[in-house]
């Protein structure tokens, strides 16, 4: 039988009286009283402290503003669960983080295409306190017209709070070695997409059509060399490297599952996800359902995006490639 409980907790973060709830869900008893401690010391609100198997009993009633799963292992009837999960997020409007393991990434991440949530793989803990803050952002943000001046501040406050709670839980300092501010380039900007060059006309163009694979292939093999004589952090271009795997797998005809998107990536899975949600969102990615098993889903260019990608290599003289590099 699982157990849950239901109880308030209001930390002194939360000083303007704006109470985010949160729910938590997850299959590992250590994980949820580890959560629900760095929850209650970011000074949010716990709505539901739950085993996950509480979704499957019907015993879930209650949704906070922010929900937390965590689900290490996938069978079907759980993968059934999440399903209507990502239903009633949405009829909530809650906003939504999901930890898991690489072998379970494909199965859980088909069970969400409605909630758009983060998913996180195999998370420290500074790292889920970090993805609630940014829930948090998105939950006040919605509301924040309702507050006055002073709650605006007090916001503004319990977000700092919250990125110093996550730096001492891991005990990095302010120039800390995994704060290298790539995670935070991406929350904090949304980088312009153009699908052809100003001031042509779309229509006007002759449509080319993606380059052949060996091409691309041996771009990425160069990229992927220079890291045998160079740190590898100075030439990160994570959307790129996506985007030519990607490129590459479609004119082989191949799919590509979430989970070999990110291990083709080269960076840690959790980082990977993040740029997967955001080229998603700015349609350059998109999901595919597999067919023959909805326990998977597939990622794959957008046709603005495989556009995009057909007029940058015709412009390349495909007698050397390493200008593509």
């Amino acid at each position: 039988m699982s157990k849950s409980r239901d109880f308030s907790y209001h930390g002194s973060g939360n000083a303007a009286g704006f109470s985010v709830g949160v729910s938590v869900y997850a299959d590992r008893p250590g994980m949820l009283s580890q959560i629900c401690e760095d929850l209650t010391s970011a000074g949010f609100s716990l709505v539901q402290s739950s085993d996950l198997d509480a979704l499957l009993d019907g015993e879930a009633a209650r949704l906070g503003d922010v929900v937390i799963i965590d689900c290490l292992e996938a069978p079907p009837a759980r993968l059934a669960a999440l399903m209507q999960l990502d239903m009633r997020v949405v009829s909530a409007g809650a906003q939504l983080i999901v930890s898991t393991s690489l072998d379970a990434l494909d199965e859980v991440f088909a069970c969400f295409d409605q909630s758009a949530p983060q998913f996180l793989v195999s998370p420290s803990r500074a790292e889920r306190v970090v993805a609630i803050g940014q829930a948090f952002a998105l939950t006040a943000g919605a509301k924040v017209h309702e507050l006055s001046e002073e709650d605006r501040a007090a916001l503004i406050q319990l977000s700092q709070q919250v990125e110093l709670i996550a730096r001492r839980i891991e005990g990095l300092s302010d120039h800390g070695e995994e704060d290298d501010g790539k995670d935070r380039y991406l929350r904090d900007t949304k980088p312009a997409f153009r699908g052809f060059s100003e001031g042509s006309s779309e229509e006007s163009l002759v449509e080319p059509g993606l380059p052949d694979a060996r091409l691309v292939r041996e771009i990425i093999h160069r990229r992927r060399a220079r890291s045998r004589y160079f740190d590898s952090t100075l030439f990160s271009d994570l959307a790129w490297d996506m985007l030519l795997d990607l490129t590459a797998a479609e004119t082989e005809h191949k799919r590509v599952s979430v989970t070999s998107l990110c291990i083709a990536s080269g960076v840690p899975a959790t980082t990977a996800l993040r740029w997967i949600r955001q080229m998603t969102e700015l349609g350059l990615f998109e999901r595919v359902e597999d067919t023959q098993d909805r326990r998977r889903v597939f990622i794959s260019l957008t046709a603005k995006s495989r556009r995009a990608m057909a007029r940058y290599f015709a412009e390349l003289d495909e007698r050397s490639p390493a200008f593509a590099a």
